[in-house]
């Protein structure tokens, strides 16, 4: 590989526009050179737009190109376990959208894929690259609260018009608010506390959105850590005016973060102990580049990208439980990837 590292994004998605060319432009060594569509009219206007070399429908032209070192992938769901095999067995490094996959299986076969032929698989959970959450896991690292006890997640938002489709419409492409919000929550909540889910229990609705399809558009759940923490969530796509947050309570102190769980790099971070309640400096900066540049580093360096094959994994794992808990009315055992 030269001194850059040479993209091709399969998906000409809305995520893709809007965030990640801008993150691998703000890399000093990263370009992008084509982008795939099953759509190829699609592909070539996505091009044109975006000033990318190359437009093609056909992802494995793409991908017998040497001089494609890496791969973003952000196709719909039941795309990414066809697309990540192809890409591993090109020797080309792989940036994956969450949910990973649709089930632990098709996403434990990513990542021995990945494994076999030696290339970096990483999960785009952007949440985890934001400076307050960045600066949530150290102070709780460092006995700013104590021992962790409780958290909770409010991530419930209004699904914006333009992103619907397939995630109200197609259970099959691995839609519903869960895969699409509660499955970023764990990871999050993963992160912080140098923790795993262990069991969950859940409850889910299907309102205006999510109806038509059988999908759910709204969750409250439950989840066990092995750490002992329970940590409560609430996710919706049907919420137009509630802030989001993350609150993690220990033994000996709160943080609250108020506005942390969007893709923007904003909100406040407050630490309340005994000494009373004291605002944390965060020095906020673009989530998804912060997510980039570590993936290069990882691709350039042998580091470990934000979030790796195996953190999709668990954090789809315990997705899936959540939605097992609510069709069977019970609390569901989270599998572990120590178990395969």
């Amino acid at each position: 590989m030269g001194a850059n590292v040479h993209w091709a994004l399969v998906g000409a998605s809305t995520i893709a526009e809007e965030w990640m060319i801008n993150a691998i432009r703000a890399q000093p060594d990263g370009t992008i050179k084509a982008i795939v569509s099953g759509d190829l009219a699609r592909a070539r206007k996505f091009a044109e737009k975006h000033s990318i070399p190359q437009a093609s429908a056909d992802l494995n032209e793409v991908l017998a190109d040497p001089d494609i070192d890496a791969v973003y992938i952000s196709s719909t769901n039941d795309k990414h376990l066809p697309q990540v095999l192809a890409a591993a067995a090109a020797g080309k490094h792989i940036l994956c959208e969450k949910p990973l996959a649709l089930t632990t299986d098709d996403a434990w076969q990513m990542i021995e894929a990945c494994q076999s032929h030696n290339v970096v698989l990483a999960t785009n959970h952007h949440l985890r690259c934001a400076a307050t959450h960045r600066r949530m896991r150290d102070l709780i690292r460092t006995g700013a609260i104590g021992t962790p006890l409780f958290a909770r997640v409010f991530h419930a938002v209004s699904l914006p018009p333009h992103l619907r489709g397939w995630r109200i419409e197609r259970p099959e492409a691995g839609g519903g608010v869960v895969l699409d919000i509660s499955v970023h929550d764990v990871d999050t909540l993963r992160f912080l506390l140098d923790a795993e889910p262990v069991e969950v229990s859940a409850m889910t609705t299907s309102g205006d959105l999510g109806k038509k399809a059988g999908l759910a558009d709204g969750v409250m759940g439950i989840i066990r850590f092995d750490n002992g923490v329970l940590a409560q969530i609430h996710d919706a796509f049907t919420v137009p005016f509630a802030p989001t947050g993350l609150e993690v309570h220990g033994a000996e102190g709160s943080l609250v973060g108020r506005d942390v769980m969007t893709q923007r790099p904003v909100g406040e971070l407050t630490l309340r102990t005994s000494r009373g309640e004291e605002r944390i400096e965060v020095s906020h900066g673009d989530l998804y580049v912060t997510g980039v540049a570590q993936f290069h580093r990882a691709v350039t360096a042998n580091e470990t990208p934000a979030a790796s094959g195996r953190d999709g994994y668990l954090s789809l794992a315990a997705a899936r439980a959540l939605e097992r808990s609510d069709a069977t009315h019970s609390h569901v055992t989270v599998q572990s990837l120590n178990l395969r």
